[in-house]
């Protein structure tokens, strides 16, 4: 069910350099730069031409001036306007709503869906702002933010991985608590390998983080020693370069460049986050700030993403389907 909710968006206004005049014009220098031909003084009065030649070159400076702006602000408009939607937001929804745009785009010839990345907290904030046309978030709405419609999409597991040389195959919430507060800080403690173990987070503010940090961490803090990156992919690429790592992640961009631990026993599967057995999984949202209901092109972009072709192409991609 698509749930909306009002929010109330401040305009910004404008004004146009058509209208600007050249206050900084000398007095002396105008009336030379208007004059007639008829009554323009004779050749031979030299001083006067100095005057005149530079108040020619500062009109034409300013006219250069003005034409430059208006190139600027033509091409500032014309990029904003050449896209159909302007989605910004979650790293973790941005592969699938790419997925979804190049899809839409294929079905509907002349529109254009720019997606563009930047975390949750961003993503909110653009479409609130008006910068986007809807943001993309993979945590719940909190505070002020609860004011804006909303519409869940899918849903997510979130993943624990590590190298897929790491001999563990599953861990605890408490475990993976101890390790991501800096309790726990050897693989050996766990029945690995003597080695420290080097803990990979997102950034504050991403989505994937305020999930992590609210199904896992509860009131416990992540280490001030943990690698901080600032998309899952940064994650990933750590994490499969570095045999002491672990790291979290949307449970959809797990590939075998890592490997995926089970947690209290049952492994990160589409299947178990349906039935619910596997309970780290978080709502993959699209958010807005301008109206109290998506309208025109925004909409009708909704409506495919949660049409039954939409929602087969994500649970196609691992996720877990409204429908």
């Amino acid at each position: 069910m698509i749930k909306f909710r009002p929010v109330s968006v401040g305009l910004m206004a404008y004004a146009s350099p058509a209208n600007a005049s050249p206050a900084n014009a000398s007095p002396a220098k105008a009336p030379l730069a208007s004059a007639s031909l008829a009554n323009a003084p004779s050749a031979n009065a030299a001083p006067t031409r100095a005057p005149l030649a530079k108040a020619s070159l500062a009109s034409a400076l300013c006219i250069a001036a003005v034409l430059c702006m208006c190139v600027f602000l033509l091409s500032a408009c014309g990029a904003r306007g050449d896209a159909a939607v302007i989605v910004a937001g979650s790293t973790s929804v941005q592969p699938y709503a790419e997925l979804l745009a190049e899809e839409y785009e294929r079905r509907n010839p002349g529109y254009y869906i720019d997606v563009q990345g930047g975390g949750s907290s961003s993503g909110i904030q653009a479409a609130v702002s008006g910068a986007a046309d809807m943001g993309m978030s993979s945590r719940a709405l909190r505070g002020a933010e609860l004011d804006l419609w909303s519409v869940m999409i899918a849903r997510d597991g979130l993943a624990l991985i590590v190298h897929p040389g790491n001999d563990l195959d599953g861990l605890s919430l408490a475990e993976i608590r101890g390790i991501f507060d800096g309790t726990i800080t050897n693989w050996r403690e766990l029945g690995g390998r003597d080695a420290r173990i080097h803990v990979t987070v997102r950034e504050e503010g991403s989505g994937t983080r305020s999930a992590f940090d609210e199904l896992v961490m509860g009131d416990h803090f992540v280490t001030t020693r943990a690698i901080v990156q600032d998309s899952n992919g940064a994650v990933r690429q750590l994490v499969s370069s570095d045999r002491n790592a672990i790291g979290f992640l949307s449970l959809g961009l797990v590939d075998d460049i890592v490997k995926a631990l089970s947690i209290e026993g049952m492994a990160p599967t589409f299947e178990n986050v349906m039935t619910g057995v596997y309970t780290l999984y978080r709502p993959f949202l699209f958010v807005g700030g301008e109206s109290t209901e998506p309208t025109g092109k925004a909409m009708r972009f909704i409506e495919f993403i949660l049409s039954e072709d939409g929602q087969r192409l994500l649970a196609n991609e691992g996720l877990i389907p409204m429908r």
